[in-house]
């Protein structure tokens, strides 16, 4: 296990200060705004610290960014227990600073049990053995351009990352479909827990999903480009680990007043659909 996981499940953490209230930091990284994958993963942290009935599994979250989040403050998650039905349970999770809310989200509970099954097919993919590691792809990139190496691009990541269809550099892009693969998993063995894989893929799920959007537009995030996720949704199908690969399979079905829609499927290696996501975000054009 590498640092930056490390350091990410620390994040993952959270302090419980009272019933149904917990606090959240941030990395210490020069950001503008907290990352949203963060702030999805640790209020499911939230969430789940609330559920008495270990049997009951998270396998619905969905989440609206309302205000960008300040990484020099805390975070606090304020879980209102909704309902603790015979088969469901759910909560609502109001993440704030400054006293304000800048997220919130609800998920919903559910104990195992047997139904009917179905699920599309894994495309076909080379396996991620065959596919080079962002670190190669990264270090061939500097080679070429050694300036742009900064402490951010070289910095130790908790998740590796292999992208199967682009290199995953976001300098230089052509116009591309939007549609994209990419290996997932841990940069190191994980706990037997599985809310933790949870929460460490709700985190990992926003990495490269609004990224989709903006693929056939060959324009790159910058200053001639406002981004930011306004909603994140996951439905998770079965049990899965993230220290194992996983292929996480986006496309753009269309973006439109200034936003882009995406969608997500993550799929074990033997191609069980394990979980499911969509998301909207800002693509906002800045006129020069």
């Amino acid at each position: 296990m590498n640092q930056a996981l490390r350091d990410l499940l620390e994040l993952m953490d959270l302090e419980e200060l009272e019933v149904n209230i917990f606090r959240g930091r941030s990395p210490e990284e020069d950001r503008q705004r907290v990352f949203g994958g963060q702030v999805l993963g640790q209020a499911l942290v939230a969430a789940i610290r609330t559920v008495d009935d270990e049997g009951r599994i998270a396998h619905s979250m969905h989440g609206y960014f309302l205000r960008p989040g300040d990484p020099n403050i805390p975070i606090l998650y304020d879980v209102d227990r909704i309902r603790d039905g015979r088969s469901f349970t759910t909560r609502r999770v109001v993440a704030i600073q400054h006293g304000r809310a800048i997220f919130n989200m609800s998920v919903s509970f559910h104990r195992e049990e047997p139904g009917l099954e179905h699920q599309i097919d894994m495309p076909d993919t080379p396996p991620p053995e065959d596919v080079a590691s962002f670190e190669e792809r990264l270090d061939a990139y500097l080679r070429e351009h050694p300036e742009h190496a900064d402490e951010w691009m070289k910095r130790g990541r908790p998740i590796e990352q292999r992208f199967v269809d682009h290199d995953g550099l976001m300098a230089g892009r052509e116009k591309r479909p939007p549609y994209q693969r990419v290996w997932l998993r841990a940069s190191g063995e994980l706990p037997d827990d599985l809310a933790l894989h949870q929460c460490a893929l709700a985190y990992a799920s926003d990495l490269t999903l609004l990224d989709t959007s903006i693929l056939p537009h060959g324009i790159n995030f910058g200053p001639q480009l406002m981004a930011a996720s306004l909603d994140h949704a996951m439905w998770f199908h079965h049990r899965f680990r993230l220290d194992d690969w996983v292929l996480y399979v986006q496309d753009s079905p269309a973006s439109a007043g200034a936003r882009g829609f995406n969608r997500g499927s993550l799929f074990t290696r033997d191609g069980r659909l394990v979980a499911s996501m969509s998301q909207e975000g800002l693509i906002r054009v800045i006129q020069g």
